[in-house]
């Protein structure tokens, strides 16, 4: 299923660069994509009547950013990440340590650049914004899988911003919606299968760092 999606994910990606490059022949260098590497951070899901708690680990995150100009100084945003992480249990009654947990996020936007507040001819800050959803998958026995509404907004800085190799620095804030009944935190305890099918619906966020190549086209 993950697999099923990475390619439809694919194919939406490629379709938007084609599109890009159309529009790019007649506006030179109007778009761009970005690789970027980065680090998330924080996060936690409280389980039905229950005081525990999953707690999300720091890991490495990676991506493609697709942009194309809207206006001046406006773009359009097409953001694709995936992080895999751990989620600890705080209880040790339910049998549960740790889950391994894949997490790919497609979001559409757009971002704002501030052109009046240029910190030199080549650096440009910035305000992100993006909606979409995220694909949470489990790699434990048991464990299930399901996409989520989910959301970002950042802050960033350009570097280089109107020549066609460049680069971005960004902090991201993330929130995913978890709906209730979720059978993603499944996992095999040390007498029997466990599975924490009752979460709250609650809001998981996620702070993002990250850095990324930027080419203009």
């Amino acid at each position: 299923m993950v697999l099923t999606k990475t390619i439809q994910t694919g194919l939406i990606l490629c379709a938007c660069l084609c599109a890009g490059s159309a529009i790019a022949q007649d506006n030179p260098l109007n778009s761009s994509f970005t690789l970027f590497g980065g680090a998330r951070t924080g996060g936690e899901i409280d389980v039905e009547e229950t005081s525990s708690v999953y707690e999300a680990g720091d890991a490495g995150s990676f991506g493609l950013i697709w942009n194309t100009e809207h206006s001046r100084n406006t773009e359009w945003e097409v953001y694709l990440s995936h992080q895999q992480t751990e989620f600890e249990l705080n209880d040790p009654m339910l049998g549960v340590s740790a889950i391994d947990m894949d997490m790919y996020s497609l979001q559409l936007g757009g971002i704002y650049e501030f052109e009046d507040q240029f910190i030199s001819n080549s650096m440009r800050p910035y305000v992100s914004m993006t909606f979409g959803g995220t694909h949470v998958k489990s790699d434990s026995d048991g464990g299930d899988s399901d996409t989520f509404l989910s959301g970002s907004i950042g802050l960033g800085l350009k570097i280089r911003p109107d020549e066609r190799l460049g680069f971005r620095l960004e902090g991201r804030v993330h929130g995913v919606v978890v709906d209730e009944s979720s059978k993603l935190f499944c996992a095999v305890g040390p007498d029997e299968n466990v599975c924490a099918i009752e979460l709250k619906g609650d809001m998981l966020g996620q702070f993002e760092a990250f850095a990324g190549i930027t080419f203009r086209f």
